[in-house]
């Protein structure tokens, strides 16, 4: 299965969100906090049984990263996978966060 970001679906409050994927009944999930205007802080990635292995969590955090580069915020990565993912992606190094 190939995962499109735009499958992905942001739900967001004022404070906190999370990037959302489903299919076939299963449900993945990127969430985060927002720590002032600039730094979006990902503390928790959940990727079911169902999909591992097929790129599911990797394109969450790219959703974020792609979104936080059209906001100009910073991202802090809490969550152990999406530290890893960051130190995988040099390339997204724009947006993380030196905190």
């Amino acid at each position: 299965m190939a995962i499109d970001t735009a499958d992905i679906v942001l739900e967001e409050t004022s404070g906190k969100g999370r990037y959302l994927f489903r299919a076939d009944g299963a449900e993945a999930e990127m969430t985060f906090s927002k720590a002032g205007e600039h730094l979006v802080i990902i503390d928790h990635t959940g990727v079911p049984d169902a999909f591992r292995g097929q790129g599911v969590g990797q394109a969450l955090v790219l959703r974020g990263v792609t979104d936080a580069r059209a906001a100009g915020k910073k991202i802090l990565p809490l969550c152990t996978f999406a530290a890893a993912q960051f130190r995988r992606h040099p390339e997204w190094s724009d947006v993380l966060s030196a905190r």
